[in-house]
């Protein structure tokens, strides 16, 4: 459909411009507008790194693959050697709290982690796929459109400051059973509230050569972009009968958007992590996971509201086991990924150190620079792992999926730390007391962030309840 409409003064004709022509006018049509991220993708030049967070933030840790909880965050010391698993639990900042040997920093920050030991999922839901698509939509039993918690928020709380209002670091790396459904689509929400991705197993911000999205670099050079900025300041509002609506004003907007995150350093400065003095990057891990926390606390500061990091390790240097991708989902021999107590890719020798030191220097980073009471940090997996281990006592041990029974860990966004929700059985088979399911995490998400719960949301406005859960409000001061 085409509009009529007035040019400019200078300009010597008139045209009937459609949505595409205006696009292809201004050069947008050369930028990916579509991808999320992009409509809502304006930098506000005045704004600074660092003094523009939003004003309450969320990132999100998810360990893919789903990891034993009685190997990191309840061990059971005192069960039989075909449970309890070989680690020893260290005493914490915290008197009674013990974590995993591995976790030493961690350790000295119990003071602000909350420490969730009840999470167990509604029904019997062992893969991964559904696991996480329950998880990550905050819901039971969900709709198969149902969109996920950076979704919800992105319509629930759209900021056009911020590169995009909901990120996602790192899609997935391998089998793409790790991709859950709604991951890159955002549900019944549609398109617009989907994550921006950033990265891949070829280009993370651990790697000398990782750079921003594409869709943060023009494909029309500024000059061309000028022009045609000041083509479309030209143009005048379109008239249809009696109302004049000002569509154009609306193109105006967003191309200035787009022309100020692409022409200008505010949208990629983020993503340069050369930014940083070493001595930071080193305490957060020049792997994967650490340098993606710490770009996901440069999103952060730069105004994006949440962030998923995918906690995936990358290969360790002593190799184990197929090709890295989920990290945590430490099957062992049985499914040719090594030792799960070992220090290959799918081993726990590698991939706790690695989580102890990236999230404890996120933690810390976040409270010396004022923003932990600002901003929720969730580490958690889809579900734990069985009690009991597979091929104990053999070259490479595992553990398979369980839902019954995992930990979580949450810190910042006004959450009391320095405590522990809910217990599970003595061998860490089921919730014993205060169980808390996928809804109710979301529900304490969305209580962290300021969004009521009352919200609805829908296709056709707000028409479906935000959550059906309960927010944890034990663990918030």
């Amino acid at each position: 459909m085409s509009h009529s409409m007035s040019t400019a003064p200078n300009s010597t004709s008139t045209a009937a411009m459609s949505r595409r022509q205006i696009l292809q006018a201004t050069g947008l049509s050369a930028l990916p507008m579509g991808l999320p991220g992009m409509v809502a993708a304006g930098v506000d030049p005045k704004r600074g790194l660092g003094k523009g967070a939003a004003k309450k933030s969320c990132i999100f840790i998810l360990l893919c693959g789903g990891p034993s909880h009685l190997d990191t965050w309840d061990l059971k010391p005192d069960a039989p050697d075909t449970i309890r698993g070989p680690y020893q639990p260290i005493a914490t900042a915290v008197p009674g709290m013990r974590i995993n040997e591995m976790h030493t920093r961690l350790a000295k920050l119990t003071d602000h982690i909350a420490l969730i030991r009840s999470m167990s999922h509604v029904g019997n839901i062992s893969n991964h796929f559904d696991a996480m698509h329950h998880l990550l939509s905050g819901q039971a039993q969900a709709p198969m459109d149902a969109p996920y918690i950076g979704s919800i928020l992105s319509r629930a709380r759209p900021d056009d400051r911020a590169i995009a209002p909901y990120v996602w670091l790192i899609k997935c790396v391998g089998d793409p059973v790790f991709c859950a459904a709604n991951i890159g689509n955002g549900g019944h929400l549609g398109m617009m509230h989907s994550p921006l991705f950033v990265g891949s197993a070829t280009n993370h911000p651990a790697l000398p050569a990782f750079k921003a999205p594409d869709e943060l670099i023009a494909t029309v050079p500024t000059e061309r972009m000028l022009e045609r900025r000041r083509l479309l300041d030209g143009l005048s509002p379109i008239a249809t009968g009696d109302t004049k609506i000002r569509a154009t004003t609306d193109w105006q907007d967003l191309h200035g958007r787009a022309f100020d995150l692409t022409s200008g350093s505010e949208g990629r400065e983020p993503f340069e992590l050369h930014r940083e003095p070493q001595t930071v990057r080193d305490r957060y891990g020049m792997h994967p996971l650490g340098q993606n926390l710490l770009l996901a606390r440069r999103l952060i500061e730069s105004g994006v509201g949440f962030v998923t990091v995918n906690g995936w390790t990358g290969p360790s240097p002593n190799g184990g086991g197929g090709p890295p991708a989920s990290s945590w989902d430490m099957h062992g021999g049985e499914m040719g990924m090594g030792n799960a107590f070992g220090s290959g890719s799918y081993g726990m020798g590698w991939c706790l150190p690695c989580l102890d030191e990236g999230v404890s220097a996120l933690i810390t980073d976040l409270r010396d620079r004022g923003m932990l009471e600002n901003t929720m940090v969730v580490v958690t997996g889809e579900f734990g792992r069985t009690p009991n281990i597979n091929q104990n006592g053999a070259a490479n041990p595992g553990r398979q999926h369980w839902p019954s029974c995992y930990s979580t860990i949450v810190a910042g966004g006004g959450i009391r730390g320095g405590r522990v929700y809910g217990e599970s059985d003595k061998h860490g088979a089921y919730v014993k007391d205060k169980p808390v399911h996928p809804q109710d995490l979301g529900a304490t998400i969305f209580h962290s962030l300021g969004v009521p719960l009352d919200m609805r949301l829908g296709k056709d406005g707000f028409t479906r309840p935000l959550s059906t859960g309960e927010p944890l409000m034990d663990l918030f001061a």
